[in-house]
């Protein structure tokens, strides 16, 4: 079955790129080759990886975005073969263009009647962004009721808890528990090795593959980074796809 993951959240910055990059690289750790479409832009991270062979969806006319330019993405997926994976990274800046385009024209009910399985991905993140983060994924709630919803909690910048509460306690799970397909934890690490890791394996736009080959690291540094990786993919392939 074709598959298309929609990496969506409109605050930037919170991780939508490497959670883009840890889908493809799942993928292809099961041999399967999805296709990587980037439409920020703005910053293009996802297409940086040159180990991806990311698309670039041109979207800008002048110094304004074009929905229409949308449609080409629908092109692409629908010209592909049956078993193609999609995995398309979209920036802050096109989060509600993209989003009104997927609505307005009823992109996803169009792609689903045509056989093709679609999720949305979106992150939750704690600290300053927990407001704007909780905002993005109630939209993709309310404007997507039929769309499966995977929920990354990234815990870089702080646990998402309001009043005490975590998210899973948290009305707005509640109410979209049905629509939840999964929520995959990016656990809060320790900064000075863990983080010093990763942070140095993703200003380089490495996968983890090339970073623990690579003689920039050492060995604990390799050792840390297969763990993190091992913890993310097992995550991943609990939901099957």
């Amino acid at each position: 079955m074709k598959q298309v993951h929609f990496v969506l959240q409109g605050k930037g910055g919170v991780g939508k790129s490497y959670i883009a990059s840890l889908l493809k690289q799942h993928f292809s750790s099961r041999d399967i080759q999805a296709r990587g479409i980037d439409t920020d832009p703005v910053n293009a991270t996802f297409a940086s990886y040159k180990a991806f062979g990311v698309e670039r969806l041109e979207i800008m006319q002048g110094d304004n975005i074009d929905p229409r330019a949308f449609d080409n993405l629908i092109e692409w997926i629908m010209a592909a073969d049956d078993d193609t994976i999609f995995v398309v990274d979209n920036g802050a800046a096109t989060f509600v263009p993209l989003c009104a385009y997927l609505f307005e024209n009823g992109v996803i009910s169009f792609l689903q009647e045509q056989g093709c399985q679609v999720v949305l991905h979106t992150v939750l993140t704690g600290g300053q962004a927990l407001n704007d983060t909780t905002t993005g994924l109630d939209n993709l709630f309310s404007h997507f009721p039929d769309v499966p919803v995977c929920v990354w909690i990234n815990e870089f910048f702080g646990k998402p808890e309001k009043n005490g509460k975590s998210f899973e306690q948290s009305n707005l799970y509640k109410n979209n528990a049905d629509q939840i397909q999964g929520l995959i934890r990016i656990s809060e690490v320790r900064k000075e090795t863990f983080g010093m890791d990763l942070d140095h394996m993703l200003r380089n736009k490495l996968t983890f593959d090339e970073a623990i080959e690579s003689p920039e690291f050492n060995i604990m540094a390799k050792q840390r980074l297969k763990m993190i990786w091992r913890d993310l993919n097992s995550q991943i392939n609990l939901l099957q796809y």
